[in-house]
């Protein structure tokens, strides 16, 4: 998986989150809900496939796919 990559397109409710997993473990898919914070210091409230709620800061493994994208990925 990559890393986190820095665009100009900006991050919209209903885009998707896809965060590494720790050493052995798969990585976790959610959606975003909401997004918190300000220009330069965005945060997203995040619901994960697992259907609980968190809030995710950008970070090194955490990459945004834009909803358009991840529609086709998405498996059922």
């Amino acid at each position: 998986m990559s890393t986190t990559t820095r665009t100009t397109r900006k991050t919209r409710v209903g885009d998707w989150i896809e965060a590494r997993g720790l050493p052995g473990q798969p990585s976790r898919r959610g959606q975003i809900t909401e997004l918190l914070g300000r220009p330069g210091h965005e945060h997203y409230r995040v619901r994960w496939d697992e259907r609980h709620e968190s809030i995710v800061y950008p970070a090194d493994g955490v990459i945004v796919i834009p909803r358009r994208a991840a529609t086709g990925r998405r498996a059922g």
